[in-house]
């Protein structure tokens, strides 16, 4: 009996050849990464997550940025994804260079941490500092004993009614911290404090959605989660991808039928609609 060698009947030169499974789902993410955007966005979230990948037998962080919008009737949609080295003004150009391309429009507030290069690519668009994160910042120089103090003043400040109010509430703050000899927090809370109150300038039924960052934080401890498991990642592209693959499937069943006014009244879902409007008639706020 004479034995031939398999590739030379089964097409290993003249027919194509299958797809890996694995090819074919990283294939469909990819078209699912880089599809258009469409409609308006009035309100997107900026986030990023650190993996952690095996390169030439050392583990070193990988950073996968994230971001996702909120559409004028409330909807949120996950905008995209992207590989960077670290949360600086070249990685975060790059990812809203990519979104821009792709038809990100229409937006009036980013909610994130400092992302300098905003500006460049949306120069009417106003930013949030979220809230939580600069009382974060704030507490770095704050002693144990004194934080809840502290944090009781803060909360103060931005439970008023109105920007200008919690202007006011922010100086008595500053000046009490002065006194209590936290100059350096101090000097945080001055610095920073009008960049927490954009929100303001948006429709009040608004307010309790968009002053912090946590829609996108529940999105992290989400990737958190599901990525602990695997441990380090043999590459940035599989880290990516495994992210992408588990927000593409939170987007399928759980984004799409989530709105930001979820469990609001029939009336307030109407004021909700009714407030977008107004949003989308002011292209810029001051």
């Amino acid at each position: 009996m004479t034995i031939t060698r398999v590739g030379s009947h089964c097409g290993a030169r003249g027919l194509p050849q299958a797809k890996s499974p694995n090819k074919q789902i990283y294939e469909k993410i990819e078209l699912w990464r880089n599809c258009k955007l469409e409609g308006q966005f009035l309100y997107v979230y900026l986030g990023g997550i650190i993996l952690k990948r095996t390169w030439a037998e050392e583990v070193r962080n990988v950073l996968i940025l994230i971001a996702f919008g909120v559409k004028e009737q409330g909807f949120r949609e996950i905008l995209g994804t992207a590989e960077g080295i670290k949360e600086d003004k070249s990685g975060w150009s790059s990812f809203l260079s990519s979104l821009k391309q792709r038809g990100l429009q229409g937006v009036r507030l980013f909610i994130s941490d400092l992302v300098e290069s905003l500006g460049e690519f949306y120069p009417e668009a106003l930013w949030l500092r979220c809230t939580v994160h600069f009382y974060r910042n704030v507490f770095t120089n704050v002693p144990k004993a004194k934080v809840e103090e502290v944090a009781a003043m803060l909360k103060t400040n931005h439970a008023q009614g109105d920007r200008e109010a919690s202007l006011q509430i922010a100086w008595l703050v500053i000046d009490k911290m002065n006194s209590m000899k936290l100059k350096a927090a101090a000097g945080t809370v001055e610095e920073g404090i009008a960049e927490t109150l954009t929100y303001t300038n948006f429709p009040r039924e608004h307010w309790r959605k968009i002053r912090t960052n946590n829609p996108m934080e529940q999105v992290m401890r989400e990737m958190r989660r599901r990525t602990r498991v695997v441990g380090n990642f043999p590459d940035g592209n599989s880290a990516l991808m495994l992210v992408i693959a588990r927000l593409r499937y939170v987007a399928g069943r759980k984004w799409e039928l989530a709105k930001i006014h979820e469990h609001a009244s029939a009336d307030r879902r109407y004021n909700y609609r009714r407030s977008t409007s107004r949003v989308l008639k002011n292209a810029v706020f001051h």
